[in-house]
């Protein structure tokens, strides 16, 4: 396997993301959706990082959204068929560690709590729950966490 920062305008790396939206619609209203389009993950304040299979087939991805204060971690998601392998966590190593050579501090992110899975991984990754940060609403649906880096 092989992780890197790609463009996400890529075919089969749209086709990640479209999978993880028709994961993901369906568990909440539209109002509690949060998830960025593939030109704000184009975005240069955007580290995107893929992860590819010995064939080269996208796998899994996730973004971080560089902002001024932290680091906002978005769109990770790895293909049914390839989890239980340490994708995803492989994935948010690298992006953190990305994210800390251009001087990221703290990492947040907005999940769901209909997503018990991503909760169990973040909160192991060291993520803890706070209460909502930039933009985002106190959406009773959304779970709040952040990291400080390194």
């Amino acid at each position: 396997m092989q992780i890197s920062l790609e463009s996400p305008d890529q075919p089969d790396v749209i086709q990640l993301i479209d999978d993880l939206d028709a994961y993901q619609k369906p568990l909440y209203p539209p109002e509690s959706h949060y998830g960025i389009d593939i030109a704000a993950l184009s975005a240069a304040n955007v580290l995107f990082a893929v992860a590819r299979d010995d064939e080269g087939k996208a796998i899994g991805c996730g973004a971080i959204v560089m902002e001024p204060e932290f680091g906002e971690l978005k769109r990770m998601y790895v293909r049914p068929e390839s989890r239980g392998q340490g994708i995803a966590a492989k994935v948010l190593s690298f992006l953190e560690s990305e994210a800390t050579a251009r001087g990221c501090a703290l990492f947040r992110l907005e999940t769901g709590v209909s997503q018990p899975a991503a909760l169990s991984f973040y909160a192991s990754a060291g993520y803890t729950r706070r209460g909502p940060f930039g933009s985002y609403p106190n959406d009773p649906l959304s779970v709040f966490m952040q990291k400080d880096a390194g």
